[in-house]
């Protein structure tokens, strides 16, 4: 095989990659705003681990409604930049954002007991997992191959 199609078969996959994980936040901000019962109060108060204090902060009365509307903002924000190919490095920043602190309020420390979570996996779970695949879609945009960056990059040549 050669190298031109070993990038061009590694690019599909980063493609496929980026929707996929944008699919998947986008599914998760759109069940939030369409779930009129749900909050993030359960999942901030049972918070675990070193910054257990600060995430339970985040249930205040005042607060809760905020920090709400800014997880699924940011959630929708990430999936529409992912599946869309455009801003994906904006999208992929804000998605490292949110599964990080996901990450930190319940961390699978194997000393912990795993709370509001789904089973515990030894330091490493499916947040931190899908974390650094965001780190890789930062690292290597795929907009220019298949997305709306593609389309207007074309545009724009077109009209010059």
């Amino acid at each position: 095989m050669t190298t031109t199609q070993l990038n061009r078969k590694l690019t599909n996959a980063l493609v496929l990659l980026r929707v996929f994980i944008g699919w998947h936040f986008l599914y998760e901000g759109i069940v939030k705003v369409y779930n009129p019962d749900w909050t993030s109060f359960g999942y901030l108060a049972s918070a675990q681990g070193p910054f257990s204090s600060v995430f339970g902060a985040l249930t205040g009365e005042a607060i809760l409604p905020w920090v709400d509307t800014m997880n699924w903002l940011a959630l929708m924000f990430v999936g529409i930049t992912l599946i869309l190919g455009i801003f994906e490095k904006a999208g992929a920043l804000v998605g490292m954002a949110l599964l990080a602190m996901y990450y930190l309020a319940h961390p699978s420390f194997p000393w912990l007991d795993q709370i509001n979570v789904e089973g515990s996996y030894w330091f490493v779970n499916k947040n931190l997992i899908e974390l650094v695949a965001c780190w890789i879609l930062f690292l290597q945009p795929t907009g220019a191959t298949f997305g709306l960056t593609r389309l207007l990059s074309k545009t724009k040549t077109a009209q010059s």
